[in-house]
């Protein structure tokens, strides 16, 4: 289901795949009951593909890792948490149409 990608990351991998990644990386706190995380999957393929170099696309299962999603409060999924330069830019939760999160990840990155 996931584009080659996107990584699927855990609790224990996060900060080597996340805070210390050179590259802007966007985080999808994710489940597998969760239908709106499902509707999301095809878009953040398109958006791996699209900002290929860019931006990484990662994915965490919030059933399995349950550390970091309470250290950056996830209260609801999907939850799309943009990360530059090890900190929190941006977040957007719930299911939204691949240009409103393009358009979510174009101005947060150009804020920070």
């Amino acid at each position: 289901m996931s584009s080659e990608l996107i990584k699927d990351i855990t609790d224990a991998s996060f900060t080597l795949d996340v805070l210390e990644s050179e590259l802007p990386v966007l985080v999808d706190f994710w489940a597998q009951w969760c239908d709106p995380c499902k509707k999301m999957a095809p878009i953040l393929n398109e958006i791996a593909e699209a900002y290929k170099g860019k931006l990484t696309v990662v994915k965490l299962d919030v059933d399995e890792n349950h550390a970091t999603p309470a250290k950056f409060g996830v209260r609801g999924i999907p939850m799309m948490t943009l990360f530059k330069d090890g900190s929190v830019v941006a977040n957007q939760t719930g299911a939204v149409p691949r240009p409103q999160l393009e358009s979510f990840i174009e101005e947060s990155l150009k804020q920070n």
